[in-house]
């Protein structure tokens, strides 16, 4: 019989197995390596985890098909491109991501980073601004879960409205940045988080962004994830959506509760070498 303490000491040697430098190769996070500037990395990280569904040779090629419209220097892109510069973005397409979404993520980084220096403040709570989280949602009746433990979930929602609250903003680019406040799993978001924010020495997340903290990441449930998750008996909800997230996070934090997503390396690893 497996006990918890067999399974810990399982995930554990996984974890420490799948995560190095050798993971990078044909994974998306391999899209911001290419970078060393701080803001390089933010935004074609972002863009990497929004375009990372699908055949992953097919995300690294479209991700880095968006370098190369960008010159190869994705900050200075954004901040110094003439509307001239925009037209090579009209045949850009990748599954229903398409020149539309394109054009408004690079109108908000520019608007964006006209005022900040990191990515990392558009998922903060702003006393004042946005202290009451999800207001697109509370009229629709929207209300946070009730988690013993601080969580994202507020930050994700956060980041969605005040990235979608633009005039300019147009709606069908709305269903590319996922939100908790409908019930999304949000695994693409979420996997960006753990490359910003959780710190090691492994050389694959970056550790950048110290506002938040890794205690506070959900583990990004995708369908390797999902699999091997279910197999070894840790996530019983029947539906993939945001609950399932913070059920298998709460069980994953049983096991480091400072760090509950460095699982995330175990199970995507187990799922994707079909060690399951």
């Amino acid at each position: 019989m497996t006990t918890n303490d067999d399974l810990k000491e399982f995930l554990n040697a996984k974890a420490d197995f799948y995560n190095r430098p050798s993971f990078i190769e044909r994974d998306p996070v391999s899209i911001p390596h290419r970078f060393s500037r701080r803001q390089d990395i933010e935004i074609m990280g972002f863009w990497a985890a929004v375009l990372a569904w699908g055949q992953r040779p097919v995300i690294l090629k479209k991700a880095n098909e968006l370098i190369e419209l960008m010159d190869g220097s994705p900050y200075d892109f954004v901040r110094n491109h003439h509307d001239s510069d925009l037209k090579r973005f009209l045949a850009f397409k990748h599954r229903t991501f398409n020149a539309t979404d394109a054009l408004y993520f690079l109108y908000f980084f520019r608007q964006y980073f006209q005022q900040h220096d990191s990515l990392e403040d558009a998922f903060l709570i702003v006393p004042g601004i946005n202290a009451g989280v999800g207001y697109e949602h509370t009229k629709r009746g929207y209300k946070p879960e009730s988690n013993p433990v601080n969580t994202v979930e507020s930050n994700l929602i956060a980041f969605h409205d005040r990235f979608c609250c633009d005039p300019f903003f147009p709606a069908r680019t709305r269903k590319h940045v996922a939100t908790p406040a409908r019930n999304s799993s949000c695994k693409r978001l979420l996997m960006f988080l753990r490359w910003m924010v959780r710190q090691d020495n492994n050389g694959v997340d970056f550790g950048l962004w110290t506002k938040l903290q890794p205690s506070q990441l959900v583990i990004p449930i995708d369908v390797h994830v999902n699999r091997v998750a279910r197999s070894l008996g840790m996530l019983n909800r029947p539906q993939t959506d945001w609950k399932a997230a913070l059920e298998l996070t709460e069980t994953l934090r049983q096991f480091d509760p400072t760090d509950p997503v460095r699982y995330d390396f175990a199970l995507f690893g187990l799922g994707v070498e079909g060690e399951m």
